[in-house]
This record gives C-alpha cells, sequence and structure tokens, in this order.
C-alpha cells in the first residue's frame, strides 16, 4: 500500500469502486496505514530527471482545477533529495495562474510521462514559487539552490524559483500510451541506418564512375552515320 493510495481514494472514490467491482483488490491496498510522506525511490528519481516536461496540476479559489505543462532539457526538473524536487521557473505568458494557485493551496499533483517507453508516474506535492530575485536576495541556501537549478535548465528568462515538496507518488499503468518519440530519439534510432546508407550512396558513386572510364563493349548500331543499316529486298 502507498501513500499515494491513500491520499487518493477518498470516501467518493471509494464509492465508485464498490459501484464498479474494484473494492476488494483496492481494500489490499489500504489495510496498513500510511501517514508519512513518500520519499522518492532511485527508480523514481532517476525517472523524472531523464524526461523533458510534465505536466503539473493545482487548483484555485474557485475550486477549478488547472493544468499547464513544462519542459525544457532532461535533466531541467532536479531531484535535491528523497523529498524535493526543484526547478527554475522562465517567462511564459504571464498569465501567472499556477503561482497565483499555489499561493492560495500548495497541493499540486504532476504526471510525468514517457511516450517512448509507455511509462508514466505520478506525483502529488506541495509547491511554493519564490521569485527569482527573493530567492537570490534572501541568500544562503536560496541563493546556493538558484545556482544548483542554474546547472540545467529551460532557456528564457528565469523568473521564479519552483520547489515541490514530495507527498505520494505511484507508478501508472501503461496502457493507452501512444509511443511517440523526439526528434533526438529518432535521430539516435536512425543513426546507424543513416551511416549505412551514405556508405551505399558513396560505393555506388564509385561504380558509376568506374563504369564511365571504361570503354564501350557494345557492338555499334546501324551505319556510320548512326542510320539503320540497310538490309537485302529478298
Amino acid at each position: 500500500m502507498s501513500r499515494y493510495d491513500r491520499l487518493a481514494y477518498t470516501s467518493s472514490v471509494r464509492r465508485v469502486q464498490e459501484e464498479m467491482g474494484s473494492a476488494t483488490a483496492t481494500d489490499r491496498r489500504l489495510r496498513e496505514p500510511a501517514e508519512e510522506a513518500e520519499p522518492l525511490t532511485a527508480s523514481a528519481a532517476a525517472f523524472i530527471q531523464s524526461l523533458d516536461g510534465f505536466l503539473f496540476a493545482s487548483v484555485g479559489e474557485t475550486g477549478w482545477p488547472y493544468i499547464q505543462f513544462r519542459g525544457g532539457p532532461p535533466g531541467f526538473v532536479h531531484v535535491l533529495d528523497a523529498h524535493t524536487l526543484g526547478y527554475l521557473d522562465v517567462r511564459g505568458n504571464r498569465q501567472y495562474i499556477t503561482t497565483g494557485n499555489v499561493r492560495g493551496n500548495d497541493r499540486v499533483a504532476l504526471f510525468f510521462i514517457d511516450h517512448a517507453r509507455q511509462t508514466r508516474l505520478k506525483l502529488f506535492g506541495h509547491a511554493t514559487a519564490l521569485s527569482i530575485g527573493d530567492a537570490v536576495g534572501l541568500g544562503g541556501r536560496a541563493a546556493e539552490l538558484v545556482e544548483r537549478l542554474e546547472s540545467t535548465r529551460t532557456e528564457g528568462t528565469v523568473e521564479q524559483l519552483v520547489t515541490i515538496r514530495v507527498e505520494a507518488f505511484a507508478w501508472n499503468c501503461p496502457n493507452h500510451i501512444t509511443p511517440r518519440f523526439t526528434r533526438g530519439e529518432v535521430s539516435e534510432a536512425m543513426a546507424p541506418t543513416l551511416d549505412r546508407l551514405a556508405r551505399l550512396e558513396q560505393e555506388n558513386a564509385a561504380l558509376r564512375a568506374e563504369l564511365s572510364r571504361r570503354p564501350s563493349d557494345r557492338p555499334a548500331q546501324g551505319g556510320p552515320d548512326n542510320r539503320p543499316a540497310d538490309r537485302p529486298v529478298g
């Protein structure tokens, strides 16, 4: 049983599970208490740091959820320790909906998906968003953290230091994840084929050049002026 199940399986969810016939299976996951925040495993940490994007869900004061995508180079989301994620947030459309939501309610959900390997990880946490000026101005650990996160980050004007204190996580089933590949993954997979094709083209060009240098051994057709030879009339 995981901390994630304990948080996700609310009373309303449990009633639906009973209606749909899955309550027996989920009961087994709720028999033991899981009240403490769940630390990330090594495999979960490596998975998060291997990806170039994730979905970030928050809830506003109206009660409506909001989801946004955050992307960058692989590793732009740093695993600071088994309980903390962090990244530098860069300027976007300047609506600041997620930032406003987090200030009112720090509970968030993150969704990490690897389409190529049909793997996904869902995570509950508590988020904070601190302006980069405030973070640097505070000095000490905050300034050191900004410097650490600068090593791998999204391109653009850095505006905020975002950290997520991990509360729980769970691996999701791979069903219905459409395999998709990044340009880099396609290039890497195609590299051996493209190399072989380039060698074959070079060999083909060399053979054509060699053939063009050889004298033609085909018999001449027609007369000296290249017209068809006269045929006897019989």
